[in-house]
């Protein structure tokens, strides 16, 4: 973390200094903003704490409850979520306080005794090498917490407009035209204009329904009690997440929370009818029947409530129909619930909600800075939907694989057993989609193909850009390449050297930052005038050699910028391998270490192309699509 650019300021670097006009004291909400985002879930509140880094932009948030979500909720945080929260500087604050998932149990009736259960099989929750952070829980209410004091600490000083209610919204029919909302407030009613609107107010999203978007797919059939509870138990395992299943067709999924005592029960509690209610001590009743031979002494009950939530897509998620593409800019967005609802057996909500806002913040970013046109926001329900129908298409297999558990002949071992390997043959399958590493956007405007893959295997375009450690060439320092990757909008390229020494004639690593260094390059050709060096494309680079052998001083002087107000050089640019034997990122990537490779990555941190280091008029083509020249 660098810091002091612009002089010493004493006090926490994280919390950034206001920007011109902006403080600690907010303001009403103003009668047109370029940004409305309406509901404070997770999916509304990442996409705020991302724009928040641009004061520039006006952006607002509404909620329609008085104040942050006290309690609960969704609470399982994959892997992809955590590394994301890597980009706000927010990870190790989480995973010091999570309950970390190492196992998954499965549990289910004893072929001996089917009025007893056992457990069947347990497996790693995530697999090696898949991520460099784990799969946590943290109750939502905190997480909110993590991303309002980011928005609070940022240069807009963002804050949510709490007690503010969407009640109607005309949608714009032009491209000139802002939309025009209307929010039931306690001073009265008020009438803002927003250039765009993000609807994250879940799964009745009034904001869907003013667009005319149609949740589509099945209602539930099933209804879920949820409980968080501190209680002495004599189950075994109360501290493992487990799916368990008894030999009445009873049906729970455990999550140990956070603080080393709470534990969540989902409890399947079968169909009942749609205007029926459950009651607590109805859910913890069917609880202990699955529990039956294990005492359960509740000291409190954290959070209850009953959900029935069934498979749902919605047809587009943004105001534009497909047969106007091209004809008309997007204006109108829906994210998270208000997209896609599913069952939470699978725990991917929340961190698939996140993602959305995610991938259209940084676009959002492009346009509104003028370095894009409106365009580029057609890629954004292009994109996620297919993420969104994916969730669904592998939810419906994990609920049918435990539902199938549940179903078998409990005194029947043979079946029971083959069962629960089932169970567990669907749960290592999914794997990567539960760790929220499945996402491979296809060969697009965004994504290129498979062409240079050769020269990278390790970063195929449209995966997310894996992170593995290197050292800092500036001061010898073991860090992780991909946290340099930060949620500022900006795009990465990572150009890992060719086999020729870097401080001789005839190195591609060095032609190519000479060029990028020069007029023709779209560093050039796609920055404000005005604007820092790397402040749309963050470059690094990675050469073979120890840092010992080659040091910083030897590097282009294109990775040595002068950042900041008092014009300080950055020593961050350059990294080596570690020493490791088998840590080598090099090796570890399968970057082919004769011809190198530049890896060019999104700013939501997916490789967009794999290309030569000296396929200059290939990149420039790329950006071209995309990309407004700047003057």
């Amino acid at each position: 973390m660098q810091y002091f650019q612009d002089g010493y300021v004493k006090g926490d670097p994280r919390i950034r200094k206001a920007a011109e006009g902006r403080s600690d004291e907010q303001g009403p909400l103003p009668e047109e903003v370029d940004v409305l985002i309406v509901g404070t879930g997770p999916a509304g509140l990442l996409l705020a704490a991302m724009l928040s880094n641009f004061p520039e932009i006006n952006t607002r948030v509404v909620e329609k409850a008085d104040g942050p979500l006290p309690v609960g909720r969704a609470d399982g945080v994959n892997c992809r979520t955590v590394e994301t929260f890597e980009a706000f500087g927010l990870a190790d604050k989480m995973t010091d306080e999570a309950y970390w998932v190492n196992e998954t149990h499965f549990w289910g009736p004893d072929p001996a005794d089917p009025s007893k259960i056992k457990r069947f099989g347990a497996i790693q929750d995530v697999r090696d090498g898949l991520s460099e952070f784990p799969h946590v829980i943290v109750n939502q209410a905190r997480l909110l917490d993590f991303l309002l004091e980011y928005m609070a600490g940022s240069p807009s000083r963002l804050k949510v407009d709490y007690s503010h209610e969407l009640t109607g919204m005309v949608p714009p029919a032009t491209d000139d035209e802002p939309s025009v909302v209307t929010l039931k407030t306690p001073e009265g009613d008020k009438t803002v204009k927003a250039k765009y609107v993000v609807g994250c107010d879940g799964a009745h999203s009034l904001v869907r329904e003013s667009i005319g978007r149609v949740a589509q797919g099945y209602g539930a059939d099933k209804a879920w009690g949820v409980m968080d509870l501190l209680a002495v138990t004599s189950f075994p395992e109360i501290r493992f997440k487990c799916t368990i299943q008894s030999g009445d067709g009873g049906n729970i999924l455990l999550i140990p929370r956070e603080g080393g005592h709470m534990f969540r029960l989902y409890v399947d509690m079968g169909e009942i009818a749609a205007d029926a209610w459950l009651t607590e001590e109805e859910v913890l009743a069917k609880a202990n029947s699955v529990l039956s031979q294990y005492d359960l002494d509740v000291k409190e009950v954290g959070w209850f409530s009953v959900y029935r939530v069934g498979h749902r897509v919605t047809d587009k998620f943004d105001d534009v129909d497909d047969d106007k593409i091209g004809t008309r800019i997007p204006r109108v967005f829906i994210a998270g619930d208000a997209c896609h609802t599913h069952t939470a057996k699978a725990g991917q909500g929340m961190n698939v909600s996140m993602q959305d806002t995610f991938n259209l913040a940084w676009k959002l970013v492009a346009v509104l800075q003028g370095r894009s046109p409106g365009s580029l926001l057609d890629t954004y329900s292009a994109e996620r939907k297919v993420i969104a129908q994916d969730l669904i298409d592998m939810d419906t297999r994990w609920s049918q694989a435990i539902g199938g558990a549940g179903r078998v002949d409990s005194s029947d071992e043979k079946a029971v057993q083959a069962a629960f390997a089932e169970v567990q043959r669907q749960f290592v399958k999914n794997g990567e989609f539960t760790a929220g590493l499945a996402t491979h956007y296809t060969p697009s405007l965004l994504t290129g193909d498979d062409a240079h893959l050769d020269l990278a295997k390790g970063y195929p375009p449209g995966r997310r850009f894996q992170s593995k450690e290197v050292v800092r060439m500036g001061d010898g320092k073991r860090v992780h390449l991909g946290h340099v990757h930060k949620a500022d909008a900006r795009w990465r390229l990572y150009a890992f050297a060719d086999v020729v020494d870097p401080r001789t004639h005839g190195s591609k690593f060095v032609e190519l930052m000479d060029w990028l260094g020069s007029d023709a390059s779209p560093v050039a050709r796609f920055t404000p005038s005005g604007w820092e060096q790397h402040s749309v494309f963050d470059v690094y680079g990675i050469i073979q050699q120890s840092h010992l052998e080659v040091g910083w001083e030897h590097m282009p002087q294109f990775l040595k910028p002068l950042v900041g107000t008092l014009q300080l050089t950055d020593y961050e640019k350059c990294f080596a391998p570690v020493d490791d034997v088998d840590g080598d990122i090099f090796d570890v990537m399968a970057i082919d270490r004769g011809q190198g490779a530049l890896v060019v990555v999104r700013p939501d941190q997916y490789v967009a192309q794999v290309l030569p280091l000296d396929g200059f008029d290939q990149l420039n083509a790329f950006f071209d699509a995309f990309m407004t020249p700047q003057s």
